[in-house]
């Protein structure tokens, strides 16, 4: 009975791996949620759900090959979740006629600070990481 299930076990937890991981994304949403309530916190509940799993994640509560399938999946199916909001801006013809350059001098702008800023967070850590693993060598 062991043979015939453990060659079968793989192929479930495989299959099964990225739908239990979006759920856990949901959860840790939802609880989220119910922390800016309870706390009457000024931040979004989504922000707060990925400060709660970078801190599961540095504090090795949640390893993070627990996570990885599932933000992956998210990830490579990013564009289903701006699909309506591309619908959206297409019913409001009239606004982009008018206000449309302010708009996207916003949009140019604040995604020109967004990556500036991912850029300089990931070089510091990437910088932390080769400083890490040259003192862990200097120790070995």
């Amino acid at each position: 009975m062991y043979v015939a299930i453990r060659g079968f076990t793989p192929v479930i937890f495989r299959r099964m791996q990225v739908p239990v991981q979006v759920a856990l994304y949901a959860g840790l949403f939802v609880f989220a949620q119910q922390l800016v309530e309870w706390w009457h916190l000024p931040l979004p509940a989504n922000l707060v759900g990925m400060l709660l799993l970078l801190a599961l994640i540095v504090c090795r509560v949640v390893p993070l090959k627990w996570v990885r399938a599932g933000s992956r999946w998210l990830l490579a199916e990013m564009l289903l979740f701006f699909v309506p909001a591309v619908v959206a801006v297409v019913n409001y013809a009239e606004l982009l006629m008018v206000d449309g350059w302010r708009i996207f001098l916003v949009i140019a702008i604040s995604t020109t600070l967004v990556l500036g800023a991912t850029a300089l967070v990931v070089d510091k850590v990437y910088r932390f990481e080769l400083a890490r693993e040259a003192r862990r060598q200097a120790k070995l």
